[in-house]
């Protein structure tokens, strides 16, 4: 897949491309229903399948106020643009020039004469350009002017709600990993470097890997959760596919202790001895919530929940559960 941070990077004579845009945060299986009616479309009309996004939610720069903590980063992001078949990313920066930009100059210059767009395909509440003032049916208009088609696609609904991204987030904040894993299609990950932490695992036979506070990724409600453990090494771009371990992964601050001041990812990677993961990147996984986060009265009823925790992952973990 190609990735594209600029229209100006885009050589000429790049098209014919069918087009969607959107935010595309966590891209969710609402997101794929669009980008799998781009390929066949695509396959139709012997054309590149593109996706056109942002760096940024809108928000953040429109109504700060109001912006949403993102799902993935934008490096997770284009990995599952990757993963869902998209031939080429263009991830715009967002920033007061483009936001400013009229509708009929975003159009013109990143649909048509960048991309060679032949069809685009956006959801109904879809707005771009100047003051929102692009819309759908403004695209529908001016791709009849312009060489190409609007497909103004409806939502993927699932249990009498629209499957999007604030759903899914506020299924993570309530620790409901495997309901936010079905609107995902997969399990939700968050990433970043391994680094040294206290050392208190080691120390009660559970040794952690532990994540960087700057994870990419929206870190779900506190507890215990099973999962996978993915080591992508220590190149911090790199997504080839890589070592998978199963996991039991703590979210939280450590109330036993009380030391902890900020919220912190850490997984004990089941089965491995002298596993060194230092300095690389990875993927945590969530699958299950085994319980939320307690106090314990002392290191030995720390120890005996811990116990109980590994024995309880691994029955999650197990095939066909």
């Amino acid at each position: 897949m190609i990735v594209f941070r600029d229209p100006s990077e885009i050589p000429d004579g790049f098209g014919p491309s069918v087009v969607a845009i959107g935010k595309f945060d966590g891209v969710h299986s609402g997101h794929r229903a669009v980008i799998d009616r781009a390929r066949v479309t695509a396959t139709d009309a012997g054309a590149r399948v593109v996706a056109v996004t942002f760096d940024r939610n809108p928000l953040s720069l429109l109504r700060p106020e109001l912006c949403p903590e993102a799902l993935v980063s934008v490096d997770q992001k284009i990995a599952l643009l990757r993963d869902a078949g998209v031939d080429a990313v263009l991830v715009l920066r967002f920033d007061e020039a483009l936001a400013a930009l009229a509708p009929e100059t975003f159009a013109e210059r990143i649909l048509v004469d960048a991309l060679g767009a032949v069809r685009v395909m956006v959801g109904a509440d879809f707005r771009f350009g100047r003051g929102g003032a692009g819309t759908p049916d403004f695209l529908v208009a001016f791709g009849q002017e312009h060489g190409f088609t609007v497909d103004i696609v409806g939502d993927v609904q699932g249990g009498g709600r629209r499957v999007s991204s604030t759903w899914v987030r506020e299924l993570l904040a309530a620790g409901q990993v495997e309901d936010a894993a079905r609107l995902l299609g997969r399990p939700h990950a968050v990433r970043a470097e391994v680094v040294h932490g206290l050392k208190r695992g080691r120390e009660l036979g559970y040794p952690t890997a532990n994540l960087a506070t700057a994870a990419e990724g929206f870190i779900p409600a506190d507890g215990v959760y099973a999962g996978w453990l993915v080591d992508e090494g220590t190149d911090a771009g790199g997504y080839a596919p890589a070592t998978r371990y199963a996991a039991a992964i703590s979210v939280g601050t450590n109330p036993t202790f009380d030391d902890v001041p900020v919220r912190q990812v850490e997984a004990y990677v089941l089965d491995e001895t002298g596993l060194d993961l230092y300095g690389h990147i990875v993927q945590v996984y969530f699958t299950a919530r085994v319980r939320g986060m307690v106090r314990f009265d002392g290191i030995e009823a720390l120890i005996a929940q811990m116990d109980a925790d590994v024995t309880s992952v691994r029955a999650a973990l197990q095939p066909g559960r």
